[in-house]
């Protein structure tokens, strides 16, 4: 069984005891969570897909840790006007764990 979620303006395609990388999420690490912006859900041929979310589906999920992605360089330079600029980012993540799934096609959806 599967769903697709909605998280940080961006879709996941997850299932019971997979661990993803999101955006950062509020919450320490251990604290139970749920996705309740559930694009499609269910497994096979029994598939659900909402418009735009599927009613009554949600994804339990566990936060494993918070982390930081790989520092991004950006530089620029202006070629002959003595003019250069570098900034550094890292971008905040929390990598979660889902429990299970629940609700979409089928009433015993619950892995």
């Amino acid at each position: 069984m599967f769903a697709v979620i909605k998280t940080g303006g961006k879709q996941h395609r997850v299932s019971a005891d997979d661990v993803i990388t999101v955006g950062k999420l509020e919450g320490d690490a251990g604290a139970k969570i749920t996705f309740g912006e559930i694009l499609a859900i269910g497994s096979g041929d029994d598939i659900s897909i909402g418009a735009p979310f599927v009613s009554g589906a949600s994804v339990a999920a566990e936060i494993v840790e918070h982390a930081r992605g790989e520092k991004v360089i950006a530089f620029k330079k202006r070629r002959r006007q003595n003019s250069k600029r570098k900034r550094g980012h890292r971008q905040d993540y929390t990598i979660v764990k889902i429990v299970g799934l629940s609700g979409g096609a089928s009433s015993d959806a619950k892995n």
